[in-house]
């Protein structure tokens, strides 16, 4: 007989979703992690390289990123704790750029770099300034915490001194841009709980709770249960004929977070528990209704707040967040699980085994561009959350 579990308090058979949950796991720590750590480093010249050919394996692109070179510490500060060989290698090298040639001496970070690490886009992003801060809170699980500390805590003074913007969150880049846009404070929130966990400074906290105040008093459109992408000066959302454009897989990723901060809190918040939680489910809602391509399984791309395809891809990012939501969700079931890992599976299908498709279209048939690396922090933090979680339900069931 199959054996019964709990998941986030619903019954179910758990041997499905958790023999997902574990093939998975093993493609991002067999294949992807060692294929990445080989080839999407750049040993010689200290860098990360921004994607990797689906044939060749080699990086067709003659520049660096701020935010791969961020994200690559993340991923491989989760790979240094699961036992990946010189993954620790692959961090310290990626803290080493942002020490050395991506922060300049007014305490903020430059965009673009060559393939030498010569900074040719000295642009400051709000975006990528997220992803730097996500990255020294990784690093600290294995490299030397007090420093990482002092660092985390320039870069939100930088922010608060910088960045702020008088009608609320913060400006998009420096020199600021428009549209604004709710993605860039959606990280910022990543990785001020992530800082908080790290670091222990009630300060990272705080500012997390601003930013779940910004997104319930600005972001969120209580109306439509959705949430808009672009914003205008004031925060105003950008319409386009009385409707604005959605993103599901950002959805997913905010009922993560919100769950994530509800927990940091533990009481401790100024925003009522009920609050997130009816937020969280309006936006599920959402997504059940539309945002699921009924033939394909997979989660679009963009749609318009009343329901209406925007456009009809479907990239791989957003599988692995509807995979989090999936998993985390107060009514998770199993058959919503097994759904969400089946609609990642098919990019995964790509060879070698530890590259992946970046998008199909609305046929299902896959794109053969590079890999690129910023969706393997998307990769790995999808898998790693519901892993575990599902883990753990297992364990106490």
């Amino acid at each position: 007989m199959a054996r019964k579990s709990i998941m986030n308090g619903t019954a179910g058979i758990a041997d499905p979703v958790l023999i997902a949950s574990g093939n998975a796991l093993s493609w991002l720590r067999d294949a992807a992690w060692p294929l990445w750590l080989e080839h999407g480093v750049d040993w010689a010249r200290r860098g990360f390289n921004e994607s990797l050919e689906l044939e060749t394996l080699r990086s067709p692109a003659a520049f660096r990123r701020l935010r791969v070179v961020s994200r690559q510490v993340f991923v491989f500060s989760e790979a240094h704790a699961a036992g990946l060989p010189r993954a620790a290698e692959a961090v310290e090298l990626g803290i080493a750029f942002l020490r050395e040639k991506a922060r300049e001496a007014d305490g903020g970070y430059a965009q673009h770099f060559d393939l030498d690490g010569r900074i040719i886009e000295p642009r400051r992003d709000l975006y990528d300034h997220a992803f730097v801060l996500l990255a020294l809170a990784s690093a600290a699980r294995l490299l030397p915490k007090e420093p990482l500390r002092r660092e985390a805590l320039a870069l939100l003074r930088y922010l608060d001194t910088r960045f702020p913007h008088p009608r609320g969150g913060y400006v998009e880049s420096l020199p600021p841009a428009l549209p604004r846009r709710q993605n860039p404070h959606m990280h910022l929130l990543e990785a001020f709980l992530a800082a908080a966990a790290a670091f222990g400074e009630e300060i990272f906290l705080t500012r997390a709770g601003d930013m779940v105040r910004l997104f319930l008093e600005r972001f969120h459109d209580a109306s439509t249960g959705t949430l808009p992408e672009f914003f205008d000066e004031a925060l105003l959302p950008q319409r386009e004929g009385g409707r604005h454009i959605v993103e599901p897989g950002h959805h997913c990723e905010w009922v993560w977070l919100l769950g994530w901060y509800r927990k940091a809190a533990q009481g401790r918040g100024v925003v009522p528990a009920q609050d997130l939680a009816e937020a969280g489910r309006g936006l599920l809602a959402f997504v059940d209704r539309h945002g699921v391509n009924a033939e394909l399984g997979t989660a679009f791309d963009e749609l318009w707040s009343d329901g209406a395809l925007k456009h009809p891809g479907s990239r791989l990012w957003p599988q692995t967040e509807r995979l989090k939501a999936e998993v985390l969700r107060p009514d998770a079931t199993p058959d919503g699980m097994a759904r969400a890992y089946a609609a990642l599976r098919p990019y995964l299908d790509a060879s070698p085994r530890g590259l992946w498709f970046e998008r199909l279209d609305q046929q299902g048939r896959p794109s053969t561009e590079p890999a690129p690396a910023s969706s393997l922090y998307h990769l790995t933090a999808g898998i790693l959350v519901a892993h575990r979680h599902l883990a753990g339900a297992s364990r106490t069931a």
